[in-house]
């Protein structure tokens, strides 16, 4: 599989370096920037094959399988459609899109043409979700009935997260994490979905409390901030016990304490190139069964955390000036 990363910043290094640790099957083959120059530096740091100084140079190359898009949120829904248009499958740095209309126009072209259309949100395609969705199904801890979890990094001062027009802010850079792991733990049968947030004075959301009630009477309490460190655990509550999980951006310790709060099982998480090879993964095999969505992500959950994030803007008063 051809790989091509379209936009070569920070999150495209990480990119970069899983599909060189991978094996054959995935071959870093064409980066492109605005920038010849930036493009064939990154292209000869990482053994890419070709550098691109324009987007439209790169998608006229028909020896693309797939494109990576890591560009800010506010640019995926215009190349992801550049891309797609091009008979390009994709995979779109999360947030898939900048809001909910956006990320169904895409969606529904990808299907309409049979391209693959992804989201790359990284612990959605991680073995970890599925060892807690084993650990849950067991009833090791009986019933799960509620969950916290926060995510937080001191990077207000990068320029794009402060923002408005580059859909800055803490909930689609940081909150769509905790937002996501309540999901994979209880679905998205939400019976009410409340929150209160702090504005930086360009008015994008600094921090954030959320609240989500489930029709099943489960309860997520999550946080996120770009204002300060946080421990980015998330904690499972269940009728005979607890689950603690160590960095739900990148999970490295499952631990399970009985009613006691004695831990009676430790799982450390399978070794990993950097964590960003399952995506690609997944992207290899629903490519390889023509299908224009992974079974990991599927589209229908990127259009429903893309929901509740809309949701929340709203609540919040916050719109980003291109919508």
């Amino acid at each position: 599989m051809n790989i091509a990363i379209l936009g070569i910043g920070h999150i495209a290094e990480k990119m970069a370096a899983a599909i060189s640790g991978l094996d054959d099957n995935y071959k870093p083959y064409a980066a492109a920037s605005r920038s010849i120059e930036n493009a064939t530096r990154f292209a000869k740091k990482w053994r890419f094959e070709k550098s691109y100084g324009s987007y439209k140079d790169l998608l006229d190359d028909e020896n693309i399988d797939l494109v990576y898009i890591a560009t800010p949120h506010s640019f995926h829904y215009e190349q992801a459609l550049m891309c797609l248009n091009a008979g390009k499958n994709i995979l779109v740095e999360k947030a898939f899109t900048a809001n909910y209309f956006q990320a169904k126009e895409i969606l529904d072209i990808s299907k309409s043409k049979k391209l693959l259309a992804a989201e790359a949100i990284w612990t959605r395609y991680m073995p970890s979700r599925y060892i807690l969705n084993e650990l849950i199904e067991s009833r090791i801890i009986g019933d799960a009935i509620s969950v916290t979890a926060s995510l937080c990094y001191p990077i207000e001062n990068i320029k794009r997260l402060r923002d408005p027009s580059l859909a800055g802010g803490t909930l689609l850079d940081l909150g769509i994490y905790p937002l996501n792991f309540s999901s994979m733990i209880f679905g998205n049968k939400i019976k009410s979905l409340n929150g209160n947030c702090i504005k930086l004075e360009t008015g994008v959301d600094a921090q954030e409390s959320v609240s989500i009630e489930y029709e099943n009477g489960s309860f997520a309490s999550l946080f996120s901030s770009i204002r300060t460190p946080g421990d980015r655990n998330g904690v499972i509550y269940g009728t005979k016990g607890y689950i603690t999980v160590q960095n739900i951006n990148n999970p490295e310790i499952i631990r399970v304490y009985n009613s006691d709060h004695e831990m009676v099982k430790e799982i450390f998480s399978p070794s990993q190139i950097n964590g960003y090879e399952y995506e690609l993964m997944a992207c290899h095999d629903a490519i390889m069964n023509g299908e224009s969505e992974c079974k990991d992500m599927p589209h229908s959950e990127t259009l429903e955390i893309m929901r509740q994030m809309d949701y929340l803007r709203d609540l919040w008063g916050i719109k980003y000036p291109f919508e």
